[in-house]
């Protein structure tokens, strides 16, 4: 009888808890295998309501899968911290863990302690960070635009199909070199992602300016607008009521209309005070005037406006307060007392665009922007997320490289250089720990090995051919459409710094846990019997 037994009555215990979690991880790994890499194939998801989802970014996987073994939710946790850290690397993670533990049930089957096993992995993984150290790639990324291309595009390729893929690569690293202002960290809220559901998926481009998802509130405002000043406000346009609860008491209708007038007189000096600075402003009639305010413009304000040829918004985002001054130019003003020239950002165009029931209100035409919209378009709605969601993941990659100034080469290069030199590494390691290295060396090729296979390769013919390649001293990774050796770098296919550093990290640590788990206890309070 187990000692849980007899603390608990009610307690459910698996004693065989290494090969529970090798099963789980190993399932998982099974369902993510097939998404890696530009030629994996996607999967559809289904929710109750019937809302479609097509995708094979890990990421969104693991987050809309419904997941009910303890091991497997584990595992997915660390695979989408890796995301929520580094932006990609999800599926690969999984990979790592899953295989891990397959090839530790090797040596565990023939009686090695697991305890030995996790002493290979932590040196395997501390040699395995100090090999990425040498084998990175260090360049000035920051005025490399073509390697930043070809860093979106290894990125974007694992997540759309190639045309689309190549399409979003030039409007992806532009959004993010627009936005770069050094030697601050690139901010990526102020690359707006906004889409309209018409159209096709090549029509999706990048704005730089700005593209608001509402319009004018007047039917009489202009629609389109050259030469603008904008004026960015959070300014109250419209009556307010008091703070405290009060009454007034009047006995005539002429006291009553003065109580109206004085209520709005609040607002029609800050209406004349902006209505004179803009006449100040647009002394010619080729000039134009918008207003964008975070609060609200009540009705007689906008004809106010109207009539003087004003286009107004109001209830912007905040958000988008912070972008129209970095994309405009300008300063934005909470009074409007002290309003001078300087305050006012520029835009050659704005104008507006109606789609259905919606309005968008386009500002283009700015000069030095610090900030953009990437304006997605598409059929349907499971089309723009599977482009929204690429398009957040190269963002992070192209981010990434500049921050790391250092890339490595992909296509499976890596994990084949790296395998050979734990290889290597392994004769210099005393005692059984060996085993660990060995079984971490032998993991790391499930990298390769699944990219051959989703291209509809022979594995292990690919795997001989690419360590072959290595020992001559090339750097080689698996060209996915002749399945032969090739140069990345002559290719272009880059890979993040960060991403594999952070998925040799998080694997190695997750699958040493995993196996130093003898039991699974369900003994908790929120047991049944409790």
């Amino acid at each position: 009888m187990s000692s849980v037994k007899l603390i608990n009555q009610n307690a459910e215990i698996a004693r065989n808890a290494i090969a529970i979690n090798a099963a789980a991880a190993k399932g998982l790994q099974e369902v993510l295998k097939t998404n890696l890499g530009p030629r994996g194939t996607l999967k559809m998801l289904v929710s109750g309501a019937g809302d479609i989802k097509l995708t094979k970014d890990g990421n969104v996987l693991l987050h809309e899968m419904q997941i009910q073994h303890p091991t497997a939710v584990l595992i997915a946790r660390t695979a989408t911290a890796q995301d929520e850290i580094t932006g990609d690397g999800t599926t690969s993670n999984v990979l790592l863990i899953g295989e891990l533990l397959k090839q530790s049930e090797r040596y565990l089957s023939e009686g090695l302690h697991p305890r030995i096993l996790t002493e290979g992995f932590e040196l395997a993984r501390n040699k395995a960070l100090e090999f990425l150290e040498s084998f990175k790639i260090s360049k000035d990324t920051a005025s490399d635009r073509e390697l930043l291309l070809n860093v979106a595009k290894t990125s974007l390729r694992t997540k759309v199909e190639a045309s689309l893929a190549d399409q979003l690569t030039p409007i992806i690293t532009d959004s993010i070199l627009t936005i770069r202002k050094p030697p601050a960290p690139v901010d990526l809220y102020m690359v707006e992602i906004m889409h309209m559901q018409h159209k096709t998926s090549t029509e999706t481009k990048l704005i730089k300016g700005l593209v608001l998802d509402h319009g004018a509130r007047h039917p009489d405002m202009k629609k389109k607008m050259e030469n603008v000043y904008i004026l960015t406000c959070n300014v109250s346009l419209e009556y307010e009521k008091s703070e405290v609860n009060s009454s007034f008491i009047y006995d005539s209708a002429e006291q009553r209309q003065k109580l109206v007038d004085a209520e709005r007189s609040f607002v029609d000096e800050r209406m004349k005070k902006i209505i004179e600075f803009k006449r100040k402003i647009c002394d010619t009639s080729d000039k134009n005037f918008l207003i964008i305010n975070q609060k609200g413009i009540d009705p007689m304000s906008l004809d106010m406006f109207a009539k003087e040829g004003i286009l107004a918004l109001r209830r912007a985002k905040r958000r988008n307060m912070e972008r129209l001054t970095l994309a405009c130019g300008g300063i934005p003003v909470n009074s409007v007392d002290d309003l001078t020239p300087e305050v006012l950002g520029k835009a050659a165009i704005v104008y507006e665009q109606t789609l259905g029931e919606e309005k968008y209100t386009f500002v283009e035409g700015v000069t030095n922007p610090f900030s953009c919209t990437i304006l997605i378009k598409g059929p349907n709605q499971y089309t723009i997320n599977q482009i929204k969601d690429a398009v957040r993941d190269g963002l992070r990659a192209v981010k990434n490289a500049i921050e790391d100034n250092s890339v490595i080469l992909g296509a499976g290069c890596f994990e084949i250089a790296c395998s050979i030199a734990l290889q290597n590494y392994k004769d210099q390691v005393q005692g059984r720990a060996k085993l660990g290295v060995q079984a971490f060396a032998d993991a790391l090729l499930i990298i390769p090995k699944t990219l051959a296979n989703n291209s509809g390769f022979d594995p292990q013919d690919s795997i001989i051919s690419l360590q072959d390649g290595h020992r001559e001293g090339l750097k080689v990774g698996l060209d996915l459409v002749t399945g032969e050796p090739m140069d990345p770098e002559l290719e272009g296919i880059w890979d993040n710094y960060r991403v594999k550093r952070q998925m040799l990290h998080s694997a190695s640590v997750i699958a040493s846990q995993l196996l130093l788990v003898d039991e699974i206890i369900r003994a908790g309070k929120g047991s049944k019997g409790q």
